[in-house]
């Protein structure tokens, strides 16, 4: 267990401000996500009081176990994890402990970004274990699960928006000089123009 001094002043109101978002609905979602993909039976308390969902939550998740879990699960043969290296084993030594939950939750990140999940929606290390921002967590499960949905073969429940597909047209060079002639309304026109009655300034007066 990691201690640290209860934060103040404008860093308190920080987090006080990060914590207020955290959605209850999104969390539970993510939870049954991991436990459908992963096989593991995840208990989804019935709570509807933020603060206690998010103990929750985090308590599932700190020693990032489950998140190695649900990667691998993804991941194509010849890209599993080893669960038989030390990393994935308990320890009773409690510095032990805490590096290999800190380690796994680093690995988690790591194949999720080779996953195909963009580096702006994943989260720090401490975001989780120091559960600094929970929030987070959840947009990086759930950039996960949008992105597995989006994979041939994957047979998992579908809980989120499909991933954009790429729609790419194709313009023959006909079309293509065709579309130059066109001039749009935001440029405007001179069509009918001319300078007839335009008059700037006095005019000039030559006298004897």
């Amino acid at each position: 267990m990691s201690y640290r001094a209860a934060k103040a002043g404008l860093a308190r109101d920080t987090q006080v401000k990060i914590d207020s978002q955290f959605d209850i609905d999104e969390a539970k979602k993510c939870l049954y996500w991991i436990g459908e993909i992963t096989g593991e039976a995840i208990e989804i308390p019935e709570l509807e009081d933020k603060r206690e969902m998010s103990n929750s939550f985090h308590a599932t998740l700190k020693d990032g176990m489950l998140l190695c879990k649900l990667i691998n699960a993804l991941l194509p043969d010849g890209q599993k994890l080893d669960f038989s290296k030390k990393t994935y084993q308990p320890t009773t030594n409690q510095a032990f402990s805490m590096a290999r939950d800190r380690e796994r939750i680093g690995i988690f990140l790591q194949k999720t970004q080779e996953y195909g999940v963009p580096d702006s929606n994943t989260f720090q290390t401490d975001y989780l274990y120091e559960r600094t921002n929970l929030v987070q967590v959840c947009t990086c499960i759930r950039a996960l699960g949008i992105e597995a949905q989006s994979r041939p073969g994957y047979n998992g429940p579908s809980i989120w928006p499909r991933k954009c597909e790429h729609n790419v047209r194709s313009f023959s060079e006909e079309q293509l000089k065709a579309g130059q002639q066109v001039i749009g309304l935001q440029y405007g026109s001179n069509k009918g123009a001319n300078q007839a009655g335009m008059n700037f300034g006095k005019a000039r007066m030559i006298l004897d």
